[in-house]
């Protein structure tokens, strides 16, 4: 959900009471986007809150709050996905696209048959710079709630999730009965993963492991809007 009757930047802070806007925040909104003081912008805290504000005087200006605090409910049910570790900056792609869809929680996992594994050291590095990047496409598209972006996860965890389903060409329609979707990997499912779980079809033709995670964003998302009329 975004905030409705205003336009312009967004950013997120910790508290909109008393809003303090990190360095790189204020120089991308008064270097990159050219705000002068007075000028207003949106501020979300994460978590369904937001308000207008005003750009404050000076070079370490904060802002001053101007509109009252808007809560936006969360949209029912959350919606998770769940993808396998997949090459190159391929992960911070499916995160980018899928946060500017409106996704609640994303995990990276390992599946019987993935090719990439992330160590503890780098699973941290690389947790960061996805939550990072999670933040950076809220405020591009406006988003009030920053997704959950999960710790590396096993295929077996994430099974046992409420409503989880593998995504797979042989599977039945989606449906918003099963809003928690694991995307496999490169190297496809075990037979052990196929009996632990069920399936669900998200295309009818092979898809990359990040189009699948984005293509079945796109449909859960939908359904839960009611773009769609089916749900």
């Amino acid at each position: 959900m975004k905030p409705t009757g205003a336009n312009g930047p967004h950013v997120f802070v910790d508290d909109l009471e008393r809003v303090e806007l990190r360095e790189e925040d204020r120089h991308h909104l008064t270097r990159s986007l050219r705000l002068r003081p007075g000028d207003t912008f949106t501020a979300s805290d994460g978590t369904g809150s937001w308000r207008v504000c005003r750009l404050g005087v000076g070079p370490d200006a904060e802002a001053d709050p101007g509109g009252e605090v808007v809560f936006v409910e969360a949209p029912r049910p959350e919606l998770t996905i769940g993808f396998a570790l997949i090459k190159g900056g391929r992960p911070e792609l499916v995160v980018q696209k899928l946060t500017e869809l409106g996704v609640d929680a994303i995990v990276p996992f390992t599946a019987e048959h993935s090719v990439v594994r992330w160590g503890p050291d780098r699973a941290v590095r690389h947790t960061e710079r996805l939550r990072r990047v999670a933040r950076e496409a809220a405020m591009q598209s406006r988003q009030v709630r920053l997704p959950e972006i999960g710790e590396v996860a096993d295929f077996a965890s994430l099974a046992t999730h409420p409503g989880a389903i593998r995504a797979d060409i042989t599977g039945d329609p989606p449906s918003l009965d099963h809003p928690t979707v694991l995307i496999g990997p490169e190297g496809g499912w075990s037979t052990a993963e196929r009996a632990q779980l069920g399936a669900i079809r998200i295309s009818s033709s092979v898809l990359r492991s990040e189009t699948a995670a984005i293509a079945a964003a796109t449909i859960l998302t939908a359904f839960r809007s009611g773009l769609t009329g089916v749900s």
